[in-house]
């Protein structure tokens, strides 16, 4: 009776997942046979106005299928700032559920039980964008605390502060925001936001976030603050979450941005103008990252030894941040430029306000000295798929590394105040132990400790320990990987304490889609190159 109560429990469960996902189907099915309506109609009357005007007047043919701007609100006072909230929120909406942009289908993003979800890229429409919808199990109100905090699933989100809070309709808050993203390599400066965020009830009951761009780039901090950044614009975007029967929500994402890419290199114009780029980073992140939260809050997902998921998350996010920051750069974090001329050339910086030492530790002799070095330097790469690339360097550590800095970093975190890293000779026998800490539902993201293992040099030394440990972040080691980008990012580690120093350093690896790419030299004119292989962007840096 136990064993039948149980399934019996297991196959209501299932069959509500299986009655929300054919709703959610449903609602995607309907929605694209408005826009093959659409399409229809507004190709007729292409035809017609065709036929009927002369060649002069094909500008107005445009005008007449695509969406007219709307006019500038006045967002000095409130109601202002009101008006602005409720135009974002329709226009939002409309391209959530409705027709406003012609959405096509990701490639290599097929819809299915174990899919993420459904990931639509947009077509022809003004910068790009990305829509995603899906089925998680956890309550919209957690779903929307969760989106809501970006930097913890998005990590190119360096900051998010929020400005200024006013009451909205319904019960509903209007937030102006400032955002800060990273640079993915350092050929391009970094991107920030200056918004109105708008969270509100509909009427069917549903949750909605939506956010846009206010007008003018004087928005937000002072200029000094936001010198290395170029102001992007984020068209009308957002998160709508709608209660599911039987519990969870079915979550839509819209994702619509402006990056300027206008006055960066053709070679890197991709990493901005690729409606792909930004569903994998973005769109398709904030749907994974609350799915895996609902997986480990139902116990789906459980890891060995009591391992707490909460930790193990914050473990991969500083080391993504702190590689993410090296590659950055940022005064502001106390970064100056030491070296490096071009922008082919290796770039040296310092950071003396960083310390490579441990909080609780305030004696060490390093800490004396203070300070990161960090080398740093982006190339391009043809014919070299970045899976098998970052598979090679995770797996043949001692073709390229050199363990006795790994020894003289492992020795700078130690908690010993008697000990100058670096001092004592080591050899190491080249082997290493990978023992794997968590990955997220998909296997696209990997957390592990790496173990080179030591060797003493005289008998006196045998009984210490020579091995180094390695906190280490692949992303994209599977060759049927579609990422934006593959990684592989380590830090020495003594323990795990809250406060435990992570120095970042590592490899990504950025396919760019692209057909034709420019060599480029800071001295040179760019000379065309067509390239028939695949090409990626290679950042590398050692801290």
């Amino acid at each position: 009776r136990d064993k039948l109560r149980k399934e019996s429990s297991r196959l209501e469960s299932v069959n509500r997942k299986v009655s929300a996902m054919n709703k959610l189907l449903m609602e995607e099915n309907e929605r694209l046979q408005k826009q093959v309506s659409q399409l229809v109609h507004e190709n007729a009357q292409v035809r017609q106005q065709l036929q009927n005007t002369s060649m002069a007047n094909d500008a107005s043919c445009e005008s007449n299928v695509t969406t007219p701007q709307n006019p500038i609100r006045d967002a000095s006072n409130p109601s202002g700032l009101l008006s602005i909230a409720e135009e974002t929120l329709t226009e939002f909406l409309s391209k959530a559920t409705g027709t406003a942009i012609e959405w096509v289908q990701m490639p290599g993003m097929k819809p299915g039980p174990d899919s993420v979800g459904i990931v639509a890229i947009s077509h022809g429409c003004r910068g790009v964008a990305a829509r995603a919808c899906g089925l998680v199990n956890l309550e919209p109100t957690k779903v929307v605390e969760i989106l809501k905090d970006r930097p913890s699933w998005f990590r190119d989100c360096r900051s998010l502060e929020v400005f200024t809070v006013l009451p909205g309709a319904n019960g509903g808050t209007i937030e102006l925001v400032y955002t800060q993203l990273y640079a993915p390599t350092t050929l391009v400066p970094a991107r920030d936001f200056w918004t109105l965020r708008y969270t509100t009830i509909v009427e069917d009951g549903s949750l909605v976030v939506c956010e846009r761009s206010l007008s003018g780039s004087g928005g937000g901090p002072s200029a000094a603050s936001a010198q290395q950044f170029v102001r992007a614009e984020m068209l009308p975007s957002g998160y709508l979450v709608r209660p599911c029967d039987g519990g969870g929500s079915i979550v839509h994402i819209v994702d619509h941005l402006e990056f300027e890419a206008w006055n960066i290199p053709e070679v890197l114009r991709p990493l901005y103008e690729s409606s792909r780029v930004v569903a994998q980073k973005m769109t398709t992140a904030a749907l994974r990252h609350i799915r895996q939260i609902a997986q480990e809050t139902s116990g789906e997902v459980v890891y060995a030894l009591g391992r707490q998921p909460a930790v193990l998350r914050t473990f991969s996010q500083r080391l993504s941040r702190g590689f993410n920051d090296a590659i950055s750069g940022f005064n502001d974090d106390g970064w100056s430029i030491m070296a490096g001329d071009g922008i082919e050339d290796v770039v040296v910086a310092c950071n003396s306000t960083k310390k490579i030492r441990n909080v609780s530790n305030g004696v060490n002799a390093f800490e004396a000295l203070g300070g990161t070095i960090c080398a740093k330097a982006s190339m391009l790469l043809q014919s070299v798929p970045p899976a098998i690339l970052v598979r090679f360097l995770r797996e043949h550590r001692s073709e390229w590394a050199d363990y006795s800095m790994d020894a003289y970093l492992a020795s700078a975190v130690k908690t010993s105040t008697c000990s100058f890293p670096g001092l004592r000779p080591m050899r190491f026998s080249g082997s290493q132990i990978i023992m794997p800490l968590a990955h997220t539902v998909e296997n696209e993201e990997i957390l592990e400790v790496v173990r080179l293992e030591g060797q003493p040099l005289s008998h006196d030394e045998v009984l210490l320990s020579r091995d180094i440990d390695m906190l280490q972040l692949c992303t994209g080691i599977d060759e049927k990987s579609v990422g934006s980008s593959f990684q592989l990012v380590f830090a020495p580690i003594d323990d795990f304490p809250d406060d435990a120093p992570l120095v970042s350093s590592g490899f990504r690896v950025i396919p760019l889609d692209m057909k034709t790419v420019k060599r480029f030299h800071p001295h040179y004119s760019p000379v065309l190159t067509f390239c028939r292989s695949p090409c990626a962007l290679f950042a590398i840096c050692f801290c």
